[in-house]
């Protein structure tokens, strides 16, 4: 069993074996090659009765563990969206871990919570966020978009379902197709039903139709229901549409409906001022959520949550046991009493590390540099005779896929399904797929915290071999 003098060895150790994972991340497959079973299937069924040495648990890590994970902070880790690390971000999350600190309230760590408040007043002007704005850190912008919602039910039933739960209240909630399943998933957890979520036609882009949307929320009105929120995307997870939000926000405040912007991914681009304009019309929203784990290069989780009415948010969580009681209370943010849990990690501690070693101008520069390499990612695609660019791009995602002449679309979502597993089965890259109006499309995400345009290059080369394979 670890001491403190054997602690010591081993984090040393560990350390540096950390350092030389990041020096040859490359050298590992993107994707897990395991097949299903395979890595439980190599451990023992029941716990050790004695302790064993840590040199025992860490060969079995490298051995066994390892090849199932798939190396996410991968430079040619081009999938899903991007759970970003970087090394200040490495060293803010051990000190997190080394403090142990559960950061609920004021009172359990006064420099967690200050610090906290700190980051959202950095973020805001940067951002473009209102300056009357104020927020917190939750873990994942599932969290911060089902409090929103919640926070839309109470306000909207001037908080009579959190004290004598559903009476007929026939609440109505609003997003396009192209939405996360998050929204789905927080429609059910807070009890309002899949049934009463309304999906809103989209338009050429995949963005929400303003008239379509104010058409849904009267036709509710006039059948009995009762408009409640509207989420709207400021980067869908398919296609990173852009619904538009002062169009949106007008009709929601012409109806007295929460607007929740959901920006987990694309929310990181407002970082550089020439995207401010994906947000105009935001001081007409409720809420606003981004990851920084995603494209900020703060190690998971990591996720901001900005609101206009803090009071809606604590009346909707607030719970004061007595042993939670104190005499600061009032004259400090209880961050407990902003969301769903009352546990809350030291989030803010890595995200601080992250912005002064990058500097803003450093994540600028970077955030920049990943959007030309998708631009000229792009360009090779439009240029190649067997690949086409299913819909516009946007930031640093490109959707795309390949073409051959005298198949059926059935024929070509089967081809590139086909291009996926093999690009992904070589272990060389890892691409997921969308479907965009009906078409099978690879999705290529440009954002891993150190990729340079070599790695896209490769990739590039990768995925035209694979093509030609199978052609």
């Amino acid at each position: 069993m670890l001491d403190k003098k054997s602690f010591r060895e081993e984090a040393h150790k560990l350390v540096d074996w950390m350092a030389d994972f990041y020096e040859n991340i490359e050298s590992y497959p993107v994707k897990s090659q395991a097949k299903p079973g395979e890595v439980i299937n190599q451990l023992p069924v029941t716990p050790p009765a004695k302790g064993e040495s840590f040199d025992q648990v860490f060969k079995d890590f490298e051995s066994i563990i390892l090849p199932g994970m798939t190396q996410w902070q991968s430079p040619k880790f081009h999938a899903y969206f991007p759970a970003n690390s970087s090394y200040p971000s490495v060293l803010g999350e051990m000190l997190t871990t080394t403090l142990g600190a559960q950061c609920m309230i004021w009172e359990t760590s006064p420099a967690a919570a200050e610090l906290e408040e700190l980051m959202i007043n950095w973020l805001k002007p940067l951002m473009n966020i209102p300056d009357n704005w104020t927020g917190c850190i939750q873990d994942t912008a599932s969290t911060a978009t089902l409090a929103a919602m919640i926070s839309a039910r109470e306000k909207k039933t001037n908080w009579s379902i959190n004290q004598n739960g559903f009476d007929n209240q026939k609440l109505r909630f609003y997003c396009s197709s192209e939405t996360h399943s998050s929204i789905d998933k927080a429609v059910k957890i807070l009890g309002a039903g899949m049934g009463n979520l309304v999906k809103v036609e989209v338009d050429e882009n995949l963005a929400i139709i303003p008239s379509a949307l104010e058409s849904a929320i009267k036709n509710d009105l006039e059948n009995g229901f009762l408009p409640c929120a509207v989420v709207a995307a400021v980067g869908t997870t398919g296609t990173l549409a852009i619904d538009p939000i002062s169009a949106i926000g007008d009709i929601c405040q012409k109806y007295d409906v929460w607007l929740h912007i959901d920006a987990a991914y694309a929310g990181t681009a407002l970082m550089l001022p020439e995207y401010h304009e994906m947000i105009s019309g935001i001081e007409k929203a409720d809420s606003f959520v981004f990851n920084p784990h995603k494209w900020m290069f703060t190690n998971f989780d990591c996720t901001v949550y900005f609101i206009k009415d803090e009071e809606s948010l604590i009346k909707t969580f607030e719970i004061l046991p007595e042993y939670l009681k104190t005499s600061t209370r009032g004259q400090v943010k209880d961050y407990r009493d902003w969301g769903v849990p009352l546990g809350r990690r030291f989030r803010a501690l890595k995200l601080w590390f992250v912005i002064r070693d990058f500097g803003v101008e450093g994540i600028q520069t970077r955030l920049r540099e990943h959007i030309s390499f998708a631009q000229w990612f792009a360009d090779q695609v439009n240029e190649h005779p067997n690949f086409e660019i299913v819909i516009e791009p946007k930031l640093n995602v490109v959707c795309f896929r390949m073409i051959a002449s005298g198949k059926t679309e059935e024929q070509l979502d089967q081809l590139n399904a086909n291009l996926v597993a093999a690009i992904n089965g070589s272990g060389e890259a890892y691409l997921t797929h969308t479907k965009v109006k009906g078409k099978y499309a690879l999705r290529m995400v440009i954002g891993q915290t150190y990729v340079q345009r070599n790695h896209i290059e490769e990739s590039w080369q990768l995925i035209r071999t694979k093509a030609n394979a199978l052609l």
